[in-house]
């Protein structure tokens, strides 16, 4: 069983997630714990708040005092409503939020049903409950649930990554829920360190991102969409704004996410692994899907970007054991698009620099024709380009210009 423990300060936000869940039927609630209880049984937001209130009330230094746990049985456990509610009951014990008001929702939304518990971290008096290796304590209350309940016992991999993220199947339905479930925790725990790159991890997925740029009632607009594609990239279906999937995965965010990114390449050397796996795949591979198979015995993706002619002018690297994607750029000239060129093409062709004709012809492997094209219109916003200054200076420009020209 694999655990998930965030903190925060909006215990509004942590209700609203599950409770919109619950409108939508994926979720119910399953047990509450020291808490007023309803007659009509529906936990409104607005009653599940005056229980938590008295304790954030009397909360004194606790910056984030709101706590959302995850519990993820594996797939294959096929547990009842009433043991799911034993487990959640003895984990919070065992945790040390025994006494605390919390409530317990069990979530159905995809395959393998799943537990969200929304506590609080102050007891009634204000005190903060202590939180000292709360993630190890965790762990060894999981082992032990799983030895008394006979669940399958999480694996180191599953410990360390959490469960394998399902691509977007468009015939499946529930688009919004299935992009939501890849997109939140790729931009949480996933390392990138610019737009391109977390598109090209998602396009593994099944996910488009775009980011959509212009004006909204005359004022400048900069959002992101997200939308399900088919197994050969091509758009699915009408694109999702960002907000309707949570902030975690709009423009702020990811900024924030790619800025965190940065850092912690360069701390933890993340590059070094994959720099000599694909070294040596490179050595022993002679065509790219030998290459690709190689990678993938070591878990890391690649992504090989052609333009027209069939050139290779772009190669992104995805590192599932890291989480970290990466141009091949980054990793130095040994592992630049035009060295795989000339590996996996026509030895005969001329090599060289990629020319800048070729990179105008070149199209965005993650970018498709259909309904991308009009977001600006599906949005309600007046597009202006990638630069609307830009573009309004320059459209200033050309009519004095025409105007000198008349006179």
């Amino acid at each position: 069983m694999v655990t998930k423990i965030a903190s925060g300060n909006s215990l509004y936000s942590a209700l609203a997630y599950n409770h919109q869940k619950v409108k939508e039927g994926y979720a119910k609630v399953l047990l509450v714990n020291n808490m007023i209880e309803p007659p009509n049984g529906n936990f409104e937001i607005g009653i599940c708040t005056s229980s938590f209130e008295p304790y954030l009330q009397a909360n004194k230094r606790t910056e984030n005092p709101i706590i959302h746990i995850s519990l993820n049985p594996d797939p294959t456990d096929k547990l009842n409503d009433e043991q799911f509610s034993e487990i959640a009951q003895e984990y919070m014990q065992k945790l040390g939020y025994g006494n605390q008001p919390f409530i317990v929702y069990k979530h159905e939304d995809i395959d393998r049903h799943h537990l969200h518990i929304v506590s609080v971290k102050v007891d009634e008096t204000g005190k903060m409950i202590r939180d000292n290796f709360q993630h190890r304590l965790s762990m060894r209350i999981c082992r032990d649930l799983e030895k008394k309940y006979g669940l399958v016992r999480a694996n180191e991999k599953q410990k360390a990554e959490g469960y394998t993220l399902k691509k977007v199947d468009f015939n499946k339905g529930n688009i919004k829920q299935q992009i939501a479930n890849v997109v939140r925790p790729v931009s949480a725990s996933w390392h990138f360190q610019t737009f391109n790159e977390y598109k090209a991890l998602l396009s593994i997925f099944n996910v488009h991102v775009s980011e959509v740029k212009g004006e909204y009632k005359g004022k400048p607009y900069t959002g992101i969409v997200y939308a399900a594609t088919d197994e050969k990239g091509k758009v699915c279906g009408t694109p999702i704004k960002s907000s309707k999937i949570g902030k975690t995965v709009g423009k702020a965010a990811l900024e924030q996410r790619m800025a965190k990114s940065k850092i912690l390449v360069n701390n933890k050397n993340l590059k070094e692994r994959p720099k000599t796996i694909i070294a040596v795949a490179i050595q022993k591979s002679k065509t790219q899907s030998n290459f690709e198979k190689e990678l993938s015995k070591n878990g890391i993706s690649v992504l090989l970007r052609k333009n027209d002619s069939g050139r290779i002018y772009g190669v992104t690297f995805i590192d599932h054991k890291q989480k970290f994607v990466f141009n091949g750029s980054r990793l130095g000239k040994g592992f630049s698009a035009n060295l795989f060129h000339e590996k996996f093409n026509n030895p005969e062709q001329p090599t060289g620099e990629t020319t800048s004709t070729e990179q105008e012809k070149a199209p965005n492997q993650y970018d498709s024709t259909s309904s991308i094209d009009n977001l600006s219109g599906l949005l309600g916003i007046e597009n202006h380009g990638e630069n609307p200054e830009e573009e309004a200076f320059i459209r200033k420009i050309k009519r004095k210009k025409r105007y000198k020209r008349k006179l």
